[in-house]
């Protein structure tokens, strides 16, 4: 994934498939939460999030969110933020946290949640780069699968199938456990984002088709 980011305050709830900048917003901000989840953010990341502070409508949780996401660069270090992406995800053996699937619905790794990711990303037509050690079923590659989804323009009764078997039975509650967490400082911003998007997400997917 590149380091462009393409995130605006979204007003997608009430919309359909057929709006092209209500789509860019929702596959905006599954790319801008992968990125920041499947790695310490770039330099280039980073000062494209200190840009949230502006312009943004803060008259709701999600608003919100981006802009304290870019409060949050703007009072942090680049080197403070890797250090806390490690600790919390990566850790000495294992990390604070487990952003897996698998372990959230049944407290291990590689388990049923992650086969049956596999089984439905294979019917998709998406193939596992075995050059990735990381299971499929973590949090950034979930919302990078919803990122293509939505770009890729597949059916509003696909992105409802994954959403809801696959990042609706847990992701929110990764993200209060991020939001809880005492290590984290930046990444409490990224969990609080996290689920104010999430919360768009579900009343924008149980909208009548």
């Amino acid at each position: 994934m590149g380091d462009h980011l393409n995130v605006e305050n979204p007003d997608f709830v009430t919309q359909d498939l057929q709006d092209t900048a209500a789509q860019q917003q929702r596959a905006g901000a599954y790319a801008l939460l992968a990125n920041l989840l499947s790695r310490p953010p770039t330099a280039n990341v980073l000062t494209q999030i200190g840009l949230f502070t502006s312009g943004q409508d803060t008259s709701d949780d999600f608003g919100l969110a981006l802009a304290s996401l870019g409060l949050a660069v703007q009072a942090a270090r680049a080197e403070d933020i890797e250090d806390e992406f490690h600790v919390l995800f990566i850790g000495m053996g294992r990390g604070e946290l487990m952003p897996y699937g698998s372990w959230y619905q049944t407290g291990f790794l590689m388990e049923k949640p992650l086969s049956l990711l596999r089984d439905d990303l294979q019917r998709l037509g998406y193939a596992r780069d075995e050059s990735d050690c990381e299971p499929e079923d973590n949090a950034a590659t979930l919302c990078e699968v919803m990122a293509v989804l939505i770009t890729e323009q597949h059916s509003f009764s696909t992105q409802v199938d994954f959403f809801n078997a696959h990042l609706a039975p847990w992701l929110g509650r990764f993200f209060e456990d991020l939001q809880a967490s005492e290590t984290a400082v930046f990444y409490k911003t990224v969990g609080r984002l996290g689920a104010a998007f999430l919360n768009l997400e579900q009343q924008y997917l149980s909208l009548p088709a």
